[in-house]
């Protein structure tokens, strides 16, 4: 089970999809509003625009919020300019990780990411030094409850996904970025509600946690995703279920 499935199954559970909602909206509507400023207000013209509207269509957010954003990033209503940085690094264990933020300081924003990096057992790298270790694609998670296996690899692979593989009681479904907003909607007008649904950075490889480094990991990613100007969060981290288990009861 990969690191990343390891995350988003984490956050799910937990509820904090739920829970951080305000949050979740705040980081789609800066990333539609940077797509809209890059390459302009059009859906149909602006893939990554157009990637970023189907992220937050698949976290039911309401077209008034979605419109607003764009036209904040076309200049048709006035809004804050966000600088975009990716930083690398490495976790407890010497995971390898990734970072995207939005930030209209880039100086405090590097600084307050080194220091959560150090806080928590790990460090940022030169620019590079972990990157070719992911690949960009299409990450959606269907609870198992949802829909029954022969129905679901229908549709996906209909609407033109390339993967999907079983985790626990979750399906995981793989597509290209340029496909994941016909994989989403698919699955929604069919009466689907994908538990996870984004354009992610997945890991090719992975490194297994236990003990202290396993906890100071998901301590890391937690307070990472709750900065204000993290966009995401990319690890290759490897937890087994009971040793997650263990850790949930030890806090």
């Amino acid at each position: 089970m990969s690191g990343h499935s390891k995350w988003a199954t984490i956050k799910h559970k937990k509820g904090a999809l739920d829970a951080k909602r305000g949050r979740i909206f705040t980081r789609l509507i800066k990333e539609i509003t940077v797509a809209a400023r890059m390459g302009g207000g059009d859906v149909d013209a602006n893939p990554r625009l157009r990637t970023a509207v189907a992220a937050a269509k698949a976290e039911n957010m309401p077209a008034d919020n979605i419109k607003r954003a764009i036209q904040k990033g076309t200049g048709e209503l006035p809004g804050t300019t966000y600088e975009e940085a990716v930083y690398e690094g490495y976790g407890p264990g010497g995971v390898a990780m990734m970072v995207e933020v939005a930030t209209d300081n880039k100086n405090r924003t590097i600084s307050e990411i080194r220091h959560l990096f150090s806080k928590h057992g790990g460090n940022l790298g030169e620019n590079g030094c972990v990157a070719w270790m992911f690949q960009k694609k299409g990450y959606i998670v269907v609870e198992k409850s949802a829909a029954d296996e022969e129905t679901l690899l229908n549709l996906i692979t209909e609407a033109g996904a390339d993967d999907m593989v079983e985790d626990g009681s979750n399906w995981e479904i793989f597509c290209s970025a340029a496909a994941f907003p016909r994989v989403v909607e698919r699955l929604k007008a069919a009466g689907i509600t994908p538990a996870v649904a984004e354009v992610s950075m997945v890991p090719q490889s992975h490194v297994k946690l236990t003990g202290k480094e396993a906890g100071q990991m998901l301590r890391l990613m937690e307070e990472l995703e709750d900065h204000e100007d993290v966009q995401h969060v990319y690890a290759n981290f490897d937890i087994e279920e009971n040793e997650l288990a263990a850790l949930a009861q030890a806090k």
